[in-house]
């Protein structure tokens, strides 16, 4: 794996969700209510629209708000509809900052 440093702890919040680009990809890390931090890519899976610019996130489960599509904070799996999935990459916590592995 070959993590790269995404942002300060500090700059994440549970029951938030918080937009980033890191080498031309949108990343969406969402906190859900009483979990931990995860990483998704910032694309619904429905048809390639952006969720860092198309979503609400009510700390428990993300709305694509272009076509209603509804994924679980927690694991990204889609609820409505069902059989979808976020693509998740692998996030971890080291020394106060938060890295990602994008491969």
């Amino acid at each position: 794996m070959a993590f790269q440093t995404l942002c300060k702890q500090r700059y994440l919040a549970e029951g938030e969700s918080v937009p980033f680009s890191l080498d031309g990809q949108e990343i969406l890390v969402l906190w859900p209510d009483g979990g931990q931090p995860r990483a998704f890519e910032g694309v619904c899976p429905h048809e390639g629209q952006s969720l860092v610019n198309n979503s609400d996130f009510n700390g428990r489960i993300l709305v694509c708000t272009v076509h209603g599509w509804v994924f679980n904070g927690r694991d990204g799996k889609g609820l409505s509809p069902t059989g979808c999935q976020m693509k998740e990459f692998p996030l971890r916590q080291e020394g106060g900052m938060v890295e990602i592995d994008l491969g």
